[in-house]
């Protein structure tokens, strides 16, 4: 009982530990995309007072780009850990309790192959860019950056995709599910 209580410990502190993390992700994320509209605010604003000597922001375009991959990036940890990707349930209700848990499992390690191919290519891109030392056009900000800031997301992404793999399991065993 002391060891079944102590697992039970274990697992509620790192699901809590794991949503944090994707939380505190999905906000950095959303921080950047605030600064995105804020940016593009102020961007259409100089363009419309062109004729009083404003004008857009330099690079705004390159500056959306890079902000809207990074708010991308880091929304899918914990659109991952609540299941809030896009699902087509239209069977669902049809299947039993079992069968959904197994699907649900499916999914996850589905989702779990899923980022840590992304991961995996986005290294691959991150070394390509931090070798020739590519940059946006006009701005001269080096693409590694972007990469790099995606790269730190798909990780935590596989990290929770991971977590998500162990919580399906957890309930497809604790149903006593041999199907």
């Amino acid at each position: 009982m002391a060891k079944e209580t102590c697992e039970v410990r274990m697992y509620h502190n790192l699901s809590k530990a794991v949503r944090g993390l994707a939380r505190l992700t999905a906000l950095t994320g959303g921080l950047g995309l605030f600064a995105v509209i804020i940016l593009t605010c102020l961007s259409v604003s100089g363009r419309a007072l062109d004729g009083l000597g404003f004008g857009p922001v330099p690079g705004d375009i390159e500056l959306v780009e890079l902000g809207i991959g990074f708010a991308v990036f880091t929304s899918l940890p914990y659109a991952q850990y609540m299941r809030a990707h896009a699902r087509v349930d239209l069977f669902k209700p049809v299947f039993g309790g079992t069968v959904n848990r197994w699907l649900d499992l499916a999914g996850d390690l589905l989702m779990l192959g899923f980022t840590a191919l992304l991961a995996w290519r986005l290294w691959f891109g991150m070394i390509d860019k931090a070798a020739y030392g590519e940059t946006t056009f006009i701005l001269q900000i080096p693409l590694l950056w972007g990469y790099a800031t995606a790269m730190i997301a798909m990780c935590v992404a596989v990290l929770v995709a991971l977590f998500c793999v162990l919580r399906a399991t957890r309930v497809v065993l604790q149903s006593g599910d041999t199907a």
